[in-house]
């Protein structure tokens, strides 16, 4: 990046969290600008390995030496105040900054894109990312998940452009001012930081008109919650999604196996046609989105269907890990209600005569606490159900809030309690040869379904 100039003062940056996603990004970039990074976490992985070996010091465990030579502090939004080294850096006199302000910083030193929702953003970010790649405009991107064809998800770029995946989590996205900001759904969540839908509302409110006079909001304006705020945002809005008022607008949408294609209209009545080799109706309005939004920085329609054709997807959205002892395993992110939905319906679409079976781990009590009913129901639409006990990531405890009550609320299909990070052959045991297994979660469940491959491999090899 060019104009380093506002960092002069600062040489080294330590950061607290430096193996979550969002963290590891922007070490990265902060590595590829020539700064000294250190970090700290609670637990090494392969995301930590990978800063290692780009230069990072990192430490496993929180101590205040970590904090040693440090010119400024980033902490994660998991980081309590009274985290030992947030505490001597404030002793020291050394600035402790959040990860959303180093984000927003280096926001400022390019012309920024930032892709916000409930749902979506990285495989959005993405992407936007190929798009612009294939169109030679050689962006930043900075993701919070790992781009399989990058291996990563960060890519450094020498051009002006700096894509970015903006979380309302903790209100942090509103610390961006981007010249174009997308927002691909509003629905409720985070209810620990917003309390209640219409807070949440004001906030992406307050992140879209954060776009200067001269930039763009692009929108899907299939989403009801979405609507409901278009007339308080004072900035240029596009919009897009299956509706017949959407300015962009997919139609005919066909599901070939794990791809799609799809045709789209865009402010005319001229059809083009694209096709994903990631499925699912989601990803059809995650590429629109990036058609928006590739259209708004000038690059060619052709060349935007082109990257689009290519691109392979992102680690753990829907990715297919291979197949052991007959059955096919699937990781996923999902931890939202619509997402595990979602989920479920395109695996249905991708194997229509086959058995899915769900292994979904739930993310935080006051998620679990909040949707359980509507978890209940969207988990329904597999045939076998498997509940692992909640991952508490940054909460403690909630009394009486645990997997049973998600159990409880589902409306069919065979059900099963399988307790805390269960084994791989335990959840084979519900399975047999022909099944789909969807293994779903934000938190380690995903060591899950890389243990099943390892146990197939293992057995492939005796």
């Amino acid at each position: 990046m060019s104009g380093l100039r506002p960092f002069r003062r600062v040489r080294q940056v330590h950061m607290i969290g430096i193996g979550g996603a969002g963290m590891s990004g922007i070490a990265e970039v902060l590595l590829n600008l020539g700064f000294v990074v250190t970090g700290s976490d609670l637990q090494l992985s392969e995301v930590t390995e990978r800063l290692q070996r780009l230069g990072a010091r990192i430490a496993k465990g929180h101590s205040s030496d970590n904090v040693a030579g440090a010119d400024v502090v980033v902490y994660s939004s998991a980081v309590k105040p009274e985290n030992v080294e947030i505490r001597t850096a404030r002793s020291q006199g050394i600035p402790q900054i959040p990860r959303s302000e180093m984000l927003a910083e280096l926001m400022r030193l390019k012309v920024g894109v930032a892709i916000s929702g409930t749902h979506g953003k990285t495989t959005t970010t993405s992407m936007i990312g190929a798009i612009l790649q294939r169109a030679e405009r050689n962006p930043t991107l900075i993701v919070g998940g790992i781009v399989r064809a990058l291996g990563s998800g960060v890519k450094m770029g020498s051009g002006e452009l700096l894509v970015v995946e903006a979380d309302e989590f903790d209100r942090s996205f509103l610390k961006l001012n981007p010249t174009i900001a997308a927002i691909t759904t509003i629905e409720p969540e985070h209810l620990d930081t917003y309390t209640d839908l219409p807070n949440l509302q004001d906030a992406f409110v307050e992140f879209a008109n954060h776009v200067p006079f001269y930039g763009a909001v692009v929108v899907c304006a299939d989403e009801p919650n979405i609507q409901a705020i278009l007339p308080r945002i004072k900035r240029p809005i596009v919009s897009y999604g299956f509706g017949k008022a959407c300015e962009i607008r997919a139609l005919d949408v066909e599901q070939m196996g794990y791809r799609t294609r799809f045709q789209f209209t865009m402010f005319d009545d001229t059809q083009r046609e694209c096709e994903l080799q990631v499925p699912g109706r989601h990803n059809v309005l995650n590429a629109l989105a990036a058609v928006a939004i590739a259209y708004e920085l000038d690059v060619s329609f052709d060349v935007t269907c082109a990257a689009l054709a290519e691109f392979t997807g992102v680690h753990r959205r829907f990715e297919i890990k291979g197949e052991a002892r007959g059955v096919i395993v699937v990781d996923d992110y999902a931890h939202h209600p619509t997402e595990v939905r979602s989920t479920l319906t395109t695996a249905r679409r991708c194997w229509p005569e086959k058995r899915i079976v769900a292994l979904f781990q739930p993310h935080l009590f006051t998620r679990t606490r909040d949707f359980a009913r509507e978890f209940g129901i969207a988990l329904s639409e597999a045939d076998v159900i498997l509940i692992a006990d909640i991952y508490p990531a940054r909460e403690r405890p909630i009394p009486g809030i645990t997997a049973e009550l998600i159990a409880k609320s589902i409306e069919r299909g065979d059900v099963h309690l399988v307790g805390p990070q269960p084994s791989a052959r335990k959840i084979l045991e519900h399975t047999q040869p022909g099944d789909v297994l969807i293994v779903m979660g934000a938190g380690d469940i995903t060591r899950t379904a890389q243990e099943i491959m390892t146990l197939n491999d293992a057995s492939k090899r005796s």
